[in-house]
């Protein structure tokens, strides 16, 4: 996992269930990138409300779906849900769910 620390200051962790303003969206952080670190030809075709690419970026596992997205942090906002995150990939890269916050695997061992 990248975990960078150069660039804006993380609003978010990994592990962290967060909500997606635009798509209406919930999630779970399981990495997180200091800055954009994506292709310029990903950010002109999928980043349409050209978010700042000098802040932090979360790699996201998406609620109810198979695929994972990676997001700008302006267009988050954390879940105030404390629901579960259901997702294939959860119980590889977490471990326990307390409070609306996913434990790493690696954090339990």
């Amino acid at each position: 996992m990248s975990n960078r620390t150069e660039g804006s200051e993380a609003l978010f962790h990994i592990g962290q269930t967060v909500h997606h303003c635009l798509f209406e969206y919930r999630g779970v952080v399981f990495d997180v990138d200091a800055v954009f670190m994506g292709s310029d030809q990903w950010y002109d075709f999928m980043a349409k409300s050209r978010p700042p690419k000098d802040q932090p970026w979360y790699h996201v596992l998406v609620h109810g779906a198979e695929h994972t997205t990676y997001v700008a942090q302006r267009n988050l906002e954390p879940d105030e849900t404390g629901e579960p995150v259901n997702h294939p990939l959860i119980e590889e890269i977490f471990g326990v769910h307390e409070n609306g916050v996913y434990l790493s695997r690696q954090t339990l061992s």
